[in-house]
């Protein structure tokens, strides 16, 4: 049996799927301890419900994500709004060299995956499905890139990126703890907290601005995205010009870009808060829809290299965060959080980094340097970076 579904019943079926994982995430303890996105959880159910009709023969379903590439260009459209320069001057040096921390990490999860995938006789783009796309990327960077990995010829890619992305929330956010408390005791940072427990976090009003939500704002941020939407595509049609393949959504990042910064510089009132509104609407929604077309099939025959690899991707984020970031952010209690935040923040998500980063602290004590530069990094600047980077590979392997 055949089940059709158009674009606005698959939507509609989308927006099921989301509010099934929001209840079961507040319902099982497990999912929100791991901060497992609402929509991976309703979507990879649905994954598994598809399976079984396809393994069974029972049921096929046909359904129209038109609506997909929108909401993905849409939120990346609003992380693009995020990078300013600004911030990034004021975050000081420390930013810059944990953010240089985190490119030279996507580089070697591209490494690690590309490498692996030779070994085992694999398309190198199924190794950059386990690379910084879903690692470092997470599941949004996952949906946007592997697509492209499957058009260039890597079957199954999507479903290798979404997997993947998934085994990193849940492994980067049992590593944090472990690794950041042997840190700690180890290099007898405990003796140093006394100290660091008379700093209070600056307030970074930048950052945690708050205004009043009303419909102007919320309309006005609706005409700011789309404006960005429709400048990136213009940006997009120029990149093309260079032969080199890029996400549809690059364009739109790039214009968000500019007008942030012309934001910065007083020329118009950005509606930051809303715009971040539109986007976890978008995302949610994207995730959704790409989680639901999820071919679990088409892992049978990676199962064995799929562990390996992202094995390997686990023992490079330990290895990384316990010997390079905790070394070169300085040896302190706050490296060490930052180490433990890092391992979240690598191998799946800025929220995964935080919940790490909060337990160390609620044992020992609250480190406001780590609070304040890793969110800083994971939610302003990456995106961009790991998207170059990506990009980079991909057009070396595709």
């Amino acid at each position: 049996m055949v089940i059709e579904l158009n674009l606005l019943q698959t939507l509609a079926l989308a927006v099921v799927l989301l509010i099934v994982g929001r209840v079961l995430k507040q319902k099982v303890n497990i999912l929100e301890k791991f901060c497992i996105p609402a929509p991976v959880i309703g979507g990879v159910l649905f994954a598994f419900l598809t399976l079984a009709g396809y393994v069974s023969g029972a049921f096929e379903l046909n359904m129209d994500f038109g609506l997909k590439t929108v909401l993905m260009v849409a939120f990346f459209t609003t992380v693009g709004f995020t990078a300013s320069l600004k911030l990034l001057k004021k975050g000081g040096m420390q930013v810059g060299i944990f953010l240089v921390l985190a490119l030279i990490l996507v580089v070697l999860q591209n490494v690690v995956g590309v490498s692996l995938a030779k070994v085992f006789g694999l398309n190198p783009l199924i190794g950059l499905a386990t690379g910084s796309t879903p690692m470092t990327g997470g599941h949004g960077t996952s949906g946007a890139f592997a697509p492209l990995f499957e058009q260039a010829g890597a079957t199954g890619a999507t479903t290798v990126a979404m997997a993947a992305a998934t085994f990193g929330l849940i492994f980067g956010s049992m590593i944090g703890g472990p690794i950041g408390q042997t840190l700690i005791k180890k290099n007898g940072l405990m003796e140093t907290l006394d100290g660091i427990r008379e700093v209070e976090m600056e307030e970074t009003q930048d950052i945690h601005e708050v205004k009043t939500l009303d419909e102007d704002r919320l309309t006005w941020a609706a005409f700011q995205i789309i404006i960005a939407m429709g400048a990136g595509t213009l940006i997009s049609k120029l990149l093309t010009l260079t032969g080199m393949t890029f996400p549809v959504y690059i364009g739109a990042m790039f214009a968000a870009a500019i007008m942030r910064n012309l934001a910065d510089a007083k020329l118009f009132d950005l509606k930051s808060r809303e715009i971040a509104i539109f986007g976890d609407i978008s995302l949610s929604l994207f995730l959704s829809l790409a989680l639901m077309g999820l071919k679990l099939w088409q892992l049978a025959s990676l199962a064995g290299p799929l562990v390996v690899m992202l094995l390997a991707q686990g023992l490079l984020m330990g290895a990384f965060a316990y010997f390079i970031t905790f070394n070169i952010m300085g040896k302190d209690y706050e490296a060490a959080v930052m180490s433990c935040g890092h391992c979240g923040f690598g191998m799946g998500a800025t929220p995964n980094a935080m919940a790490n980063m909060g337990a160390l602290s609620e044992k020992y004590t609250f480190a406001p340097r780590a609070f304040f530069i890793l969110p800083l990094v994971g939610s302003l600047f990456i995106d961009f970076a790991n998207a170059s980077v990506i990009t980079f590979f991909m057009n070396m392997f595709g």
